[in-house]
């Protein structure tokens, strides 16, 4: 007789016996792996990526190739060429964007790419939003106008169903008249110079719908009474009526800072005809030239409705309403635009808002999406100011990408990674750090970190403006403030960072997340406030929906990620943990909200009842969001309610359902410990930290921005039969001092100054390496203050004659000239010591403005960025007489200074030129300036210290 798997009798011992056998081989040969501390691999994924801006696309193969070079030697992974506005004087050499002489270019530039291992993104726009000057006004960005009318029984409407358009213009850096622009917008000749931002003519607009409404809400849908002369041929019935008719508008929004043939109108994001007519006109042009090097196409964020009014409405609006939410707008346009009752106006309003984030992210995202895999290509997406739910835009994109530097707009993004399984999660890195020419090194890596952190695995520097090589210094600028160029004065420096950033990103691209939390985000209350506007943008600075939670959290040292209504619904369950794909998760935390989706409700009763923990902040939503089936809807969540059976404590109230349990309360952290859910403790040494999770075992990101340097025993949620120490900035590698608590948790010893940075790496198996040191206080202090020898070695404007100073003080001391001398200058001193009496010395720079490479005796022992100069030698590198060396690099400010002093123009550029990031550092014409500003510290301030340590054992 045969089971079910079609095994007989007799065979079934044998059967089994086999099964024994493979199970415990598995085991066996998993614990036996041996597992070694070994660097991850660098590929060009691992480096730090830079977006690569051409103005006017004026970019010639030579000089491309030198630019590509400079990137590749200095660490740099990848571009992204995005075209910009040009050059004032180089017009002759524009390259009009996606002409023939255009891909010939980018076709070279892919070519290169491939030599050198460098990849390459492309904009799908020259400038950002998606658009250019073959979009007409039917793929144009749409918002809606409504008139109101009111009618008495028995009367008729004299009046006209019309709306002209209030004509309106708004360029970059200067006024422009409304009759100086011709229509359509590709017929200007002069798009560069005119620098448009915004632009409605005056016109008719065309009608969409035109309803009646009586006081009991009964509708009449007037459009066809309407003729063509805009005359309503209808007499009012019974009763009284308000009228309303909605009209179709162009919100006039264009392309921002496009170069040569991509300025023009912005597509309507909400229309899957728009989109796919953009892309079309791609494919027209790159036939017959090779672009199957593209890894990525890239879209900016979405800055559509910066501007006047909003990009509110698309030409299928109703139909597409009612696709979505299952019943007729028209039927709640008094809702709809606020005058009806309260609670109707918010529950219309939210479903409309829902169905502008349901087409952004069904007509935009996964049309673009669907496009580049003709390309073999993926998409690289920043979704953050969209009117959506952002998670799932970023969720639908191959490469999620976000910008800032607040922790809660960061995660938006990598949380949509983590729970969609992405390999890389991107950031927009340094774009506005200080003013022009301000910023450090030590700043940059400050940003870095921050990015990390919180999830990031893949900088994207903004950005490196593309130059001719013979073009005077400071060459061609981007107007954001931080130049990641060959000019500036640290460009040599920056190889060690970005070294440092490889390094990093090598264990993070090679590890899935290790968060305990996932945090519900409760657009909908969003969606259901009035607000000042018809939509909402998310991602942005103002965005606060979870601000309140999620600083406590992050405070607090719990690790999360945010999660939507739509991915909530792909979770499962195994172990007793909650899997979003292959990432692990202990609990649900859902915020103090005022509505949820019923689905919504629905997915964590299920989660509950089969295992999980779901914890509501405060209590449980009050009501269902919209208004589709609204009382059955509601029926069924007073139903689902109804089945729970809360026990009260103290301070918080739980209900054990199924498998699992359901806690409310207003101590979050109170219901945390109620699941086991335990905070990390380096939160709150004020270190930031990343715990992701690699095939060797449990790793930390771990980096001090603290105000002081962090040097004790810590406790870690986790444990191992070891554990290394990873420098990424020297790749120093040595084992962890342990102290082991129990089989989930460990105390370590960690040593970190201000700025460092170390990665702590478990394993399952011993490690024959010797211990990371971590050195002791710094005794017998030594204190180098002979002669030194300043030889300028690189900048300008000019290199000034070697000098010899008795006492370190700022270059800008010194002389007239090297007051505004921006470079490096190589310090030199010889020093003695009688007695080598320890194993370890501690050199301490002091003060240096900004960058240091020091070589002791002939051998260059590091590069310092700062904030902290200091590094340990060991006394094998010191002798009786010592030459000390110090290569220090200011920053590009001094010279800048100079040349605005003296009228030098490299603000040249057309469109909004070179913003300053201060309003005191504009000029006359709202260009930046540095005229007012004084010479900045410069060179090797010290005092130069040697001191004596030891390692703690």
């Amino acid at each position: 007789m045969k089971n079910q798997y079609g095994i007989t009798n007799s065979n079934k011992a044998i059967f089994l016996f086999f099964i024994y056998c493979v199970i415990n081989f598995s085991e066996s040969f998993a614990q036996s792996i041996e597992y070694r501390a070994e660097w991850p691999q660098i590929t060009n994924a691992t480096k730090p990526w830079t977006r690569f801006w051409w103005h006017g696309s004026a970019v010639n193969e030579i000089d491309l190739k030198i630019n590509l070079e400079e990137l590749k030697n200095c660490g740099i992974g990848g571009i992204e060429i995005t075209p910009i506005y040009g050059v004032k004087g180089n017009e002759k050499n524009d390259l009009s964007f996606l002409s023939n002489k255009w891909f010939q270019i980018f076709e070279k530039s892919l070519e290169f790419g491939k030599e050198m291992d460098l990849g390459v993104d492309l904009s799908n726009a020259s400038g950002w939003p998606f658009g250019g000057n073959w979009v007409t006004d039917e793929d144009a960005c749409k918002e809606v106008k409504y008139k109101f009318y009111t009618l008495r029984e028995g009367e008729f409407l004299n009046e006209k169903i019309e709306f002209i358009q209030e004509p309106f213009v708004r360029a970059v850096g200067h006024e422009v008249n409304i009759d100086q622009i011709k229509f359509p917008i590709n017929r200007n000749e002069n798009l560069q110079e005119l620098a448009l931002d915004q632009v409605r003519f005056a016109t008719k607009l065309p009608l969409q719908t035109l309803n009646a409404y009586d006081k009991s809400g009964k509708k009449i849908e007037l459009t066809n009474n309407v003729d063509n002369e805009g005359k309503l041929k209808w007499i009012a019935p019974k009763g009284e009526w308000k009228l309303i008719a909605v009209f179709q508008g162009w919100h006039g929004k264009m392309v921002e800072r496009a170069g040569k043939g991509g300025e023009g109108n912005v597509i309507d994001h909400f229309s899957e005809s728009s989109t796919k007519n953009f892309l079309n006109y791609f494919d027209k042009h790159s036939e017959g030239f090779d672009i199957s090097g593209i890894r990525a196409f890239f879209n900016d964020s979405y800055e559509v409705d910066d501007s006047q009014g909003e990009a509110d409405w698309t030409q299928l609006m109703f139909e597409e309403f009612k696709n979505y939410r299952g019943y007729d707008l028209k039927d709640y346009l008094p809702a709809l635009f606020g005058y009806d009752t309260e609670e109707n106006n918010k529950r219309v309003l939210c479903d409309y808002r829902e169905t502008i984030s349901d087409l952004l992210l069904d007509r935009f995202t996964y049309v673009w999406r669907n496009w580049s895999r003709k390309y073999n290509s993926i998409i690289r997406n920043q979704a953050h100011g969209s009117p959506a739910n952002i998670l799932d835009l970023y969720a639908a994109s191959d490469i999620p990408e976000t910008e800032g530097i607040t922790p809660i707009r960061i995660k938006m993004a990598s949380s949509a990674g983590h729970v969609t399984g992405k390999s890389l999660i991107a950031c927009e890195a340094s774009t506005w750090l200080n003013e022009h020419f301000l910023t450090k090194l030590s700043d940059v890596k400050n940003n870095i970190d921050r990015f990390f952190a919180n999830g990031i695995n893949h900088i994207v520097y903004h950005g490196t403006p593309y130059s001719p090589v013979n073009e005077k210094w400071p060459g061609w600028l981007f107007y954001a403030s931080v130049h990641f160029a060959p000019t500036n004065t640290w460009w040599s420096d920056l190889k060690i960072l970005n070294d440092y950033i490889a390094n990093c990103q090598s264990f993070l691209q090679s590890s899935k997340p290790s968060n305990d939390i996932l945090l519900y985000y409760p657009i909908y209350d969003s969606w259901s406030s009035k607000g000042s506007t018809m939509l909402q943008h998310f991602g942005g600075s103002k965005d606060t929906l979870i601000k309140e939670i999620s600083e406590l959290l992050l405070k607090e040292g719990y690790t999360f990620d945010f999660i939507s209504d739509r991915q909530l619904q792909n979770l499962s369950l195994k172990d007793g943990k909650i899997y979003s794909g292959k990432s692990a998760y202990k609990t649900i935390i859902v915020p103090k909200s005022e509505f949820i989706p019923i689905s919504t409700f629905e997915k964590l009763i299920d989660l509950a009842e089969n295992g999980s923990n779901i914890l509501f902040e405060d209590n449980m939503p009050t009501d269902i969001s919209g208004m589709y089936n609204l009382k059955e809807r509601q029926g069924l969540y007073s139903k689902l309610k109804s089945k729970l059976t809360f026990e009260k404590f103290k301070d918080y109230e739980a209900c054990k359902f199924g498998k699992g349990k359901i806690l409310k309360g207003k101590e979050i952290e109170l219901l945390l410990d109620e699941v086991g859910v335990i905070p990390e403790a380096l939160a709150k040494e004020n270190l930031w930290f990343n715990k992701v999770e690699r095939e060797d075992g449990t790793c930390y990101f771990i980096s001090n921005w603290g105000n002081s340097e962090v040097n004790k025993w810590i406790k870690l949620n986790s444990t191992g039969k070891d554990a290394v120490w990873f420098n990424p900035m020297t790749k120093e590698i040595g084992k962890v001092l342990i102290r082991k608590i129990s089989d989930k948790e460990s105390e370590i010893f960690l040593k970190l100054d201000k700025g460092e940075t170390l990665i702590l790496q478990w394993f399952p198996n011993k490690q024959d390496l010797k211990f990371y040191p971590m050195y002791s206080s710094f005794v017998n202090q030594i204190e180098i203050n002979g002669e030194w020898k300043i030889e300028f070695i690189k900048g300008g404007a000019s290199l000034p004659n070697p000098i010899k100073i008795s006492k370190l003080r700022s270059w800008t001391e010194l002389s007239e000239e090297l007051k505004w001398f921006s470079g490096s200058a190589k310090y030199s001193t010889e020093f003695t010591l009688n007695n080598l009496e320890s194993e370890f010395y501690n050199l301490d720079l002091g003060g240096v403005h900004e960058s240091a490479v020091i070589i002791l005796n002939g051998e260059n022992i590091g590069t310092l960025l700062g904030p902290k100069f200091n590094i340990t030698i060991s006394s094998d590198k010191l002798k009786y007489h010592n030459k000390l060396e110090v290569i220090v690099t200011n920053l590009m400010a001094n010279r800048i200074i100079k040349m605005d002093k003296e009228g030098e123009n490299y603000k040249k550029f057309y469109n909004i030129n070179f913003a300053a990031g201060k309003k005191e550092n504009l000029d006359s014409n709202g260009i930046f300036t540095a005229i007012n500003w004084e010479p900045l510290s410069s060179g090797l301030v010290g005092p130069v210290i040697l001191s004596t340590c030891k390692i703690i054992k």
